[in-house]
């Protein structure tokens, strides 16, 4: 997979689709309640989309290479308890008292894709979920840190599986971040484990998503019959959180957030 590094121009108008994504989550923040269905919070979500002259890119997505895989349904990812990633909004899917969601969410905006994650409480939920979700954001925020111009594409991954483990949780190996432009997924590849000091050079002008998946339990996932939802393979639960980001001569900055 070829790497497109990013001009100044080009940065600003991913920051722009990123933003959007960020003013999204503040519009559905107030909607994760008790009661509300999963496809209340996609119309919400893509309703606003549209309406700031955007478009949900996952609606209608299909994976390059998913033959017999259907065109994903809906604008969001909506993905509740053991599910890891890739959940479909439903009519008949009602949030409860003490779940968590991750709400993933992809738009275009003049052509550039925007892309992150959060994992939501719904309502008050017991301690063990809490230092899930602590666990996850946290180790986002620390392969943040590392996300610098001169580092290693493993620096990343070590950042996020050492602290995830140290915690008793698990790291998701199959999914991945990527590379983020005018396609929704480009290079590189974003391992959320790893050793420190390898894999590729970060340099000035890439622009990618780091979106770390933790699971209470065991790292193992499977695939339902939908070809869509991922789920944890023992039941536990398991939280994302994901920002895209851009490598710059003067730093690295958090593209998906206000």
């Amino acid at each position: 997979m070829t790497i497109s590094l990013k001009s100044p121009p080009e940065i600003a108008q991913l920051r722009e689709a990123g933003r959007l994504v960020a003013e999204v989550y503040e519009i559905l923040r107030e909607q994760v309640v008790p009661g509300v269905t999963t496809s209340d919070l996609d119309r919400v979500a893509e309703e606003f989309i549209r309406r700031k002259g955007a478009v949900p890119i996952y609606k209608g997505y299909v994976p390059a290479g998913g033959r017999g895989i259907p065109p994903f349904p809906g604008t969001i990812c909506a993905s509740v308890n053991q599910v890891i990633c890739h959940g479909i909004p439903s009519a008949r899917q009602h949030l409860k008292e003490g779940d968590i969601i991750g709400i993933d969410i992809g738009l275009g905006l003049n052509g550039w894709c925007g892309d992150a994650c959060v994992t939501f409480a719904v309502g008050n939920i017991d301690r063990e979920s809490q230092r899930l979700l602590d666990a996850t954001k946290r180790s986002l925020d620390l392969a943040i840190e590392q996300a610098q111009a001169g580092n290693r594409l493993g620096d990343i991954g070590y950042a996020i599986q050492h602290h995830v483990e140290s915690q008793g949780f698990s790291v998701v190996k199959e999914y991945t971040g990527h590379g983020v432009g005018r396609e929704l997924h480009e290079g590189p590849t974003v391992l959320h484990h790893g050793q420190r000091g390898t894999g590729m050079k970060l340099r000035a002008g890439m622009v990618f998503t780091i979106e770390p998946m933790v699971n209470m339990g065991r790292a193992e996932t499977r695939v339902l019959g939908d070809h869509w939802t991922v789920v944890t393979a023992d039941g536990s639960r398991s939280a994302q959180f994901e920002h895209s980001l851009a490598i710059t001569e003067t730093g690295t900055e958090i593209l998906t957030r206000l």
